[in-house]
This record gives structure tokens, C-alpha cells and sequence, in this order.
């Protein structure tokens, strides 16, 4: 999934993505782990889609703080 479908999702949306995305990343863990991968792209596939919610996910988190203002200066 591209970076822009994921900026078009709720936070909500997001979280339950990145929940599929890790059962997904167990579920191949366990194929390696017990000899029955057969495709090894899986592994790379999935590690990258989840850097790419967690990274959104950050983005919407850094979005919705407000920001720091230095000591002294008014807002």
C-alpha cells in the first residue's frame, strides 16, 4: 500500500491495519522459523508496510500536539 492511500485513513483505520500487518508478520515468522516459506519477498513486503503506518501513524500523532513555543514568547 502506497504512503498516500495510508494518509487518507483515520487514525482508527491506521491501528487496525498496523494490527493485520503484525499477525501477518507472526504468521510468516512462523513459516520460516518451521521451514515452510516459500516466499522469502513476504518478510521485506510486510516489514516495510509496517515502518510505513507507524510512520503515518507518527505524523498524525506530531499533527494533532501542539507545538512548543519558546520561553518568552507569547502565542
Amino acid at each position: 500500500m502506497k504512503a498516500e492511500d495510508l494518509r487518507t485513513k483515520s487514525v482508527d483505520e491506521l491501528n487496525q491495519q498496523l494490527r493485520e500487518l503484525l499477525e501477518e508478520q507472526f504468521k510468516i515468522r512462523m513459516q520460516h522459523g518451521a521451514g515452510q516459506l516459500v516466499n522469502t519477498s513476504g518478510m521485506r513486503r510486510v516489514r516495510k508496510e509496517i515502518a510505513r503506518v507507524k510512520t503515518i501513524l507518527g505524523q498524525h500523532r506530531d499533527a494533532d500536539q501542539p507545538t512548543a513555543t519558546a520561553i518568552g514568547e507569547t502565542a
